[in-house]
Parts: structure tokens; C-alpha cells; sequence
């Protein structure tokens, strides 16, 4: 079995999609593992909020996939496209070293493919 984890597309001021740079020099999708009882919109909800202090709505499933975190260490990852609920005042917690917003055009390098991917099919939604 795989952990779950369940991350949120959000593109704010004119399209630019919000992204948390990890412990690992990788930028990331907010969101983490979904606890027990809670459906995956709720938890991507309470992500955002524990993770930028920025209120979402989980609007649609965009997508879903098995992702090699590093060697060996697997993850089963959740995608939902999301809406923001009320200001965009985004802070950082201790999960991240940065955040930032990046032109879907100018995603960074070291974004891992199915995130970006997901990045994608949301803005061609919106």
C-alpha cells in the first residue's frame, strides 16, 4: 500500500499557479496526505489552509497516479483544481522554503512532470 496524498492546483493573479518549494529543492503543488475520514476535497481544503493560510474551494479532480517520490519511496498523489475563497495573502510554514507563483508558461525545471501536467489541464479549464 501507498500513502495518499492529495494537492491542489491554484492559479491566481491572471492565471500563475501557486507552487511550495520542498526540503528537497523541489517545487511542489500544495497538499499533503489525507487523514482518516476525511474526503479528499476537505483535505485539500485544510492543506492550504495549514500550508499558506489561503482559504480554497477543491472544485474538480483533474487527475490521479502512482509518483516515485525519490528511489524506492512511492506515493499515490491526487490532483484537484481549486478556487480561492476570500484574499490571496499567502505565508509560509515550516513544510516549505518558499513559495512563489509561476506563468503556466514558465513553470520552473524542477517541477515534477505530473504536476505540471495537472497545472496544465486546469489552466486550460479556466
Amino acid at each position: 500500500m501507498f500513502p495518499v496524498s492529495i494537492k491542489g492546483v491554484l492559479l491566481v493573479d491572471n492565471g500563475k499557479a501557486v507552487l511550495a518549494m520542498n526540503d528537497r529543492g523541489e517545487w511542489e503543488l500544495p497538499g499533503g496526505r489525507i487523514e482518516v475520514g476525511e474526503d479528499p476535497e476537505t483535505c485539500v481544503q485544510r492543506e492550504f489552509e495549514e500550508e499558506l493560510g489561503v482559504k480554497v474551494f477543491a472544485e474538480e479532480l483533474i487527475d490521479s497516479y502512482l509518483f516515485e517520490v525519490i528511489s524506492g519511496k512511492h506515493v499515490f498523489i491526487v490532483t484537484y483544481g481549486c478556487k480561492l475563497q476570500g484574499p490571496f495573502e499567502p505565508r509560509l510554514s515550516h513544510e516549505h522554503v518558499e513559495l512563489r507563483t509561476f506563468a503556466v508558461d514558465s513553470l520552473p525545471t524542477r517541477l515534477p512532470f505530473g504536476y505540471r501536467a495537472s497545472i496544465e489541464a486546469w489552466h486550460a479549464k479556466a
